[in-house]
């Protein structure tokens, strides 16, 4: 008996409040561009959606005492369950994430979820199932950033301290350079390149083996 294949599911997240934005036109193309690959994505927009990046009491009860993580937290970490490859879409601010998606990562990525850490005992990272892949769209430009070392701090913040920790893969990450200074025209055309480029790396990883 064949066995049956298993449709490949992606989640775009978007940190910025205006829907006009480069990273909701980013994001949109991504998806665009999955759907023609055969990938299913769905959109979390977390700014129109409005959840709340503040790590609270409820959160805090969850990490040190055992209680239940939050309803929203639940529903977030259900979608993420739900999918192969996280899409992370996002304007650089200060040379890392905006505070609404760190905050989004600072509630849902958490102990029993991401990964397990019992008081006193090793930490056992629980998302090998998931590939996460990055998008940062920057306002300087690519001499700036290997120059300063922005990358290198990126990286280490993001795929070493988050993805590597968590024990997901590393997927493609994709820079948007010069993205306050190019014309509509040039934008429009890295967007539809750095998309397909996107899906081409889901699309090859989802023919890998394990």
């Amino acid at each position: 008996m064949s066995k049956e294949k298993v449709m490949t599911r992606a989640l775009i997240v978007i940190a910025h409040p205006d829907l006009r934005s480069l990273s909701h036109s980013v994001a949109a193309e991504v998806g665009d561009a999955l759907t023609d690959g055969g990938v299913s994505s769905e959109v979390a927009d977390l700014a129109a959606e409005k959840f709340d990046p503040r790590f609270n009491a409820g959160d805090r009860s969850a990490y040190r005492r055992g209680a239940a993580v939050p309803g929203d937290v639940a529903a977030e970490q259900k979608r993420l369950d739900r999918v192969q490859h996280l899409i992370l879409v996002f304007p650089v601010y200060w040379w890392s994430m905006p505070a609404l998606l760190k905050g989004w990562i600072d509630r849902v990525f958490v102990n029993g979820w991401a990964f397990d850490q019992p008081e006193g005992g090793p930490l056992t990272p629980k998302l090998q199932r998931l590939t996460i892949h990055l998008v940062p769209i920057a306002g300087g430009d690519a001499d700036d950033y290997q120059r300063h070392g922005y990358g290198t701090s990126l990286s280490t913040q993001i795929e070493h301290g988050i993805v590597d920790f968590c024990g997901a893969r590393r997927g493609s990450t994709r820079y948007l350079y010069d993205s306050e200074t190019k014309t509509a025209t040039a934008l429009a055309e890295e967007t539809k390149q750095l998309a397909q480029n996107i899906a081409q790396a889901i699309t090859t990883a989802d023919r890998l083996p394990v």
